[in-house]
């Protein structure tokens, strides 16, 4: 493997070393450090993967293939372990570039608490000290109603006496006001017995984990038998019980058909982190619920997000479903769990309603982004941009231009767009430059700034308040004549930055602008011409990359376009045609054509 990246003999032995087994891999820093921890199906494959690529379009994947300086792998049996593996690596080490799970806010559980005559609450802490939780729940008000609906139909204590079996036969506590209003039926004096209490607590148990239907059934079961013995008064409670219960099961299930023992998540993202809700059903009830967020560290793909928030939560509860809805399948395959993307029914539903959580998540969050970070941040910075420049007007459209050519070769420029101080990358544009013959950047510059305005103007679209041309003086003097000449020069500002020094020059101005290095004016100009570089620099290689294989491959004869597409598949570059073997070759193209390429190639070569 031959790395577009440099990097010491000692991991190059690594890298080759690496088998295609299924496995995690940790990459380290010079000081040791683990900055990234991933999983793989194919450890080689995915490993290779990064420093194969340029990661062009995945400016922190370079940042991180840069910064590697040893790595090792753990093999193991099936993806789930990977996927196990990996999480619990993330949680011992924190690596910098891997996606952290925002929890700012602990959701609400409600607890039985491990206790002679177990009090229910609500809370937020989870002690590990045998008691039981269920949830969480994602709002208060759910817990409340849930906690209502117990406590209507089984009157159970909420103080916090200990109360013990020796100290309620000594008479030691004393009934209080709950007794008194028929909230409690008076464990304290004995009033009440423990198994009759345990009871009642077994069957809020149940209706906890989502068994209403069975609780249900046996207060219907227990009402009828009281009448049936015409002991009415007792059966009229528990029919007041089985109300309440047939009532919150109504309300509270989403659909109609059992959906029993499943989990739903949906998804969604913006790119800085991913948002994702998770429901589990018991019943078609919804038992357990919770939106949450991971921050991105790289340019995650969302299987692999939607994976890791998969075990993070069948993990945390413990959860053993069989079936999981999900709005695409995961990178992950569970053993004995089924994934299933509904396209209608009832599952449709669901992860429809789980997917209104999501998006009223994100925009809860975008809301208090901006909240947080208002409009006046953006027109406080291009504020600070039209006083630093002594603009007309406030910048809210900028636009910048590069150009790219090697040594006069394939010459092309570029144009980014930002729109209240922020990419607008739909309104991005390149040019192949058509009048200019070598390398001559003045008169490139000229004639695509000739282009641009004069066709923005035919179509009658907006003109930019401010042009940045990357560049000295002599670009920005071709820059203002382009724009004399399609009579806009008077309509707009334009500048020129110089690399070095990062100097602005202005028209007609010899004396640079010298700006502090941390003006929040040069660093949006800095991000504007660095964008249009790279912009620039892609469209450049494409360009040179597509002419250098059509003009190398294309002059072979009896070479067809068939043939040129499969060896470009299986070699990737002509360089690497010309470098293999004659039997791979004869393998995709035969014998007599493996013949003529092999000695175009090598008599192309020795002429050069």
């Amino acid at each position: 493997m031959k790395s577009l990246y440099p990097i010491s003999g000692a991991l190059q032995e690594q890298l080759d070393r690496i088998p295609e087994n299924p496995g995690v891999y940790q990459y380290f820093d010079e000081a040791g450090t683990i900055i990234y921890v991933g999983k793989a199906i194919n450890l080689k494959r995915r490993v290779h993967s990064y420093f194969l690529k340029d990661h062009e379009d995945s400016p922190k994947t370079r940042i991180l293939v840069k910064k590697i300086r040893d790595l090792k792998y753990i093999v193991v049996e099936t993806e789930e372990d990977a996927l196990l593996l990996e999480n619990n690596l993330i949680k011992e080490f924190h690596p910098r570039y891997n996606v952290l799970l925002k929890d700012d806010k602990t959701y609400p559980s409600i607890c039985i608490k491990k206790e002679n005559f177990p009090r229910i609450f609500q809370t937020r802490n989870i002690v590990h000290d045998g008691s039981e939780y269920f949830g969480p729940y994602s709002s208060i008000p759910m817990v409340r109603t849930m906690l209502d609906l117990i406590k209507k139909i089984y009157p159970i204590r909420n103080c916090k006496l200990p109360l013990l079996e020796s100290a309620i036969k000594q008479g030691k506590y004393k009934t209080c006001l709950e007794y008194q209003i028929k909230k409690c039926y008076g464990p304290c004096e004995g009033l009440q017995s423990e198994k009759e209490y345990n009871d009642n607590i077994q069957q809020i148990r149940e209706i906890l984990k989502g068994n209403i239907r069975s609780i249900s059934k046996l207060l219907l079961d227990k009402m009828q038998a009281l009448a049936k013995g015409l002991q009415f008064e007792e059966a009229q409670k528990i029919k007041e019980k089985y109300e309440l219960i047939e009532q919150y099961r109504s309300k509270s299930a989403i659909v109609n058909s059992g959906l029993h023992n499943i989990e739903v998540f949906s998804f969604d993202e913006t790119e800085q982190s991913a948002i994702i809700n998770y429901l589990y059903l018991v019943n078609s009830c919804i038992v357990r619920g919770m939106t949450f967020e991971y921050k991105k560290r790289l340019e995650e793909e969302k299987e692999a997000l939607l994976s890791t928030a998969i075990y993070e939560m069948r993990h945390r509860f413990n959860s053993h479903a069989k079936e999981i809805i999900v709005p695409f399948l995961p990178e992950v395959v569970l053993e004995n769990v089924t994934f299933t993307v509904p396209q209608r029914g009832d599952k449709k539903i669901i992860l429809d309603f789980s997917h209104q959580n999501v998006r009223q998540y994100k925009f809860d969050m975008l809301k208090q982004q901006e909240k947080l970070n208002p409009e006046q941040r953006t027109t406080r910075i291009l504020t600070t941009v039209k006083k630093d420049l002594n603009l007309h007007e406030l910048p809210r459209h900028i636009e910048c231009f590069d150009n790219s050519n090697i040594q006069g070769s394939f010459p092309v420029s570029s144009c980014v767009v930002f729109k209240n101080a922020k990419p607008s990358k739909k309104e991005y544009r390149h040019f192949n430059i058509k009048t200019v013959e070598g390398p001559d950047d003045f008169a490139s510059m000229e004639e695509v700034l000739k282009r641009r305005y004069r066709r923005l103007l035919e179509e009658g679209q907006t003109l930019p308040q401010l042009v940045i041309v990357d560049g000295g003086k002599g670009q920005l003097s071709s820059a203002v004549t382009a724009l004399k000449s399609v009579e806009v020069f008077d309509k707009l500002q334009v500048i020129g930055i110089a690399k070095n020094l990062e100097e602005l020059f202005f028209p007609f101005d010899p004396v640079p602008l010298y700006l502090d290095k941390n003006s929040e004016t040069l660093r949006l100009i800095q991000q504007l011409r660095d964008e249009a570089h790279r912009f620039g620099i892609a469209h450049h290689r494409k360009r040179r990359s597509k002419n250098q294989i059509l003009s190398e491959l294309d002059e072979i004869p009896g070479i067809g376009k068939r043939a040129k597409t499969l060896l470009l598949k299986q070699f990737k570059s002509v360089k690497q045609i010309r470098e293999a073997n004659r039997e791979d070759i004869e393998k995709i193209v035969g014998k007599s054509k493996a013949e003529k390429i092999i000695v175009f190639l090598h008599s192309k070569k020795v002429n050069e």
